[in-house]
């Protein structure tokens, strides 16, 4: 077996026991790390398949979470009717917003996504159409369903654990896919994608909307986890620490970005004290890893030439 396969086998091993073997505080500390595992993994689908600077992917991660909490609290709807809104709206906002701005190019798209951001958050802080609570946001939200309260630490844990196996899994599939091959043709040279007859406007939009319907289902776990949504979840800095978790452990590589997760959210659990330093450290570790590893602490591998190739005749 190879080492890869044995690590990720290790690693799901670890994950399905921790509820046994922890307490309801490392429960949670899990849960948040599986929840905010899956978000980063719908970033790197924009920025390491697709190439494209997404800054703003808090909004799709909001979305799903508010979309939740208003149909259960204000329409006093049940909990798991939210799930298909929670994963269609921000899919369908995404396609809205990205289609008039997949054309732009690095830095002019970075500044787009974060004004979308900035945009969403005032529009929650303002309490849109009287449903968004303001600055408060929405508290109460009913986690019973099915006779079950989902909100128990143990079961919302295997809920986003089950997520994040799914999001794995949507992701291997797709780099397998005729979808994922031209997405990695795109995000390497977009003009010679298209001399070839690859839609690059379509795979872009595309990447868009499957990145935020995933991240929209992790802000439906993630409501029933706190029963409660603020803006502050979802504003431009949380933006920016899941584009950064992408950079920092390696575009396209889901170890790297499993890594990055563990450092910026789970670390700051385990070492309390230094939790207000943890963008310090993580600014550190930035510049750190873009000096000696430019390609991320776990760059993603796509195979090398045969020797045949490279071998002198």
């Amino acid at each position: 077996m190879k080492k890869t396969t044995i690590a990720y086998i290790v690693f799901f091993a670890v994950m399905a026991l921790i509820p046994f073997v922890s307490n309801n505080l490392w429960i949670t500390i899990a849960t948040t790390f599986c929840i905010f595992s899956v978000v980063a993994l719908s970033v790197d689908i924009v920025l390491g398949r697709a190439g494209m600077f997404d800054m703003g992917h808090a909004v799709f991660f909001g979305l799903g979470a508010y979309a939740t909490a208003i149909m259960n609290v204000h329409f006093e709807m049940n909990i798991l009717m939210a799930i298909q809104v929670a994963i269609l709206l921000p899919a369908i906002v995404a396609i809205v917003i990205s289609s008039p701005i997949v054309h732009l190019r690095g830095d002019y798209l970075l500044v787009a996504t974060v004004g979308f951001n900035i945009v969403f958050v005032q529009m929650l802080r303002n309490n849109f159409l009287g449903l968004t609570g303001g600055d408060d946001g929405i508290f109460g939200v009913d986690a019973e369903a099915l006779g079950l309260y989902l909100d128990d630490p143990m079961i919302v844990y295997f809920m986003a654990f089950t997520l994040l196996l799914l999001t794995l899994l949507v992701i291997r599939n797709l780099e397998k896919s005729k979808a994922g091959r031209a997405l990695h043709y795109v995000q390497e040279d977009p003009i010679a994608s298209e001399s070839i007859g690859i839609n690059t406007r379509f795979y872009r939009v595309f990447s868009f909307s499957l990145g935020a319907a995933i991240a929209g289902l992790a802000g439906f776990i993630f409501t029933i986890q706190y029963t409660a949504v603020s803006p502050s979840a979802f504003d431009f800095m949380t933006s920016v620490m899941f584009f950064a978790i992408v950079l920092v452990g390696g575009k396209a590589s889901i170890p790297g970005i499993l890594a990055g997760t563990f450092i910026m959210f789970v670390l700051p659990e385990v070492f309390k004290g230094f939790e207000t330093y943890r963008y310090f450290v993580f600014g550190i570790a930035m510049i750190v890893s873009m000096v000696l590893r430019p390609q991320g602490i776990f760059p993603a591998k796509y195979g090398k030439l045969p020797k045949y190739v490279t071998e002198d005749k």
